[in-house]
């Protein structure tokens, strides 16, 4: 009686094209989830209009500090009172005397506010402060 031999199982190497498939979705995940969290702006916060506004581009060495309208503040997604701000800006100054702050303040904030958030970033040494505004539409 003659008995059939099982067929040796084929061995597959490792499959190159899917783990790109993968990577490259992957890749466009970040990059657009990277994106939005680069641009760390509140929506609630309505920045003024200017003439010859232009689009501010963020570096490594800024933080965005959103100043509502009723004078609270968000720095990196949370709530933030003066206190804390004046300590977190001490510590980026000491990490970086070049810091740059980019101060988003709605466009009905009292100049009070706005002063004051100046004064503490004076104080604690960070002298790159920029006011942001939107082009006008047409």
């Amino acid at each position: 009686m003659k008995l059939r031999r099982r067929a040796e199982p084929l061995v597959m190497g490792f499959q190159i094209a899917p783990m790109v498939d993968v990577l490259l979705v992957l890749l466009c995940f970040f990059i657009l989830t990277w994106n939005f969290a680069r641009k760390e702006m509140e929506l609630s916060v309505k920045v003024p209009t200017a003439e010859n506004a232009k689009e501010p581009t963020l570096d490594v060495n800024q933080t965005v500090l959103n100043l509502k309208e009723d004078g609270t503040m968000v720095m990196n997604t949370k709530p933030i009172d003066f206190d804390e701000l004046a300590v977190k800006m001490k510590a980026l100054a000491d990490l970086n005397p070049d810091y740059a702050i980019i101060l988003r303040g709605d466009e009905n904030v009292p100049y009070k506010y706005v002063a004051r958030v100046l004064g503490v970033c004076n104080g604690a040494g960070i002298w790159n402060v920029a006011l942001p505004v939107n082009a006008p539409k047409p």
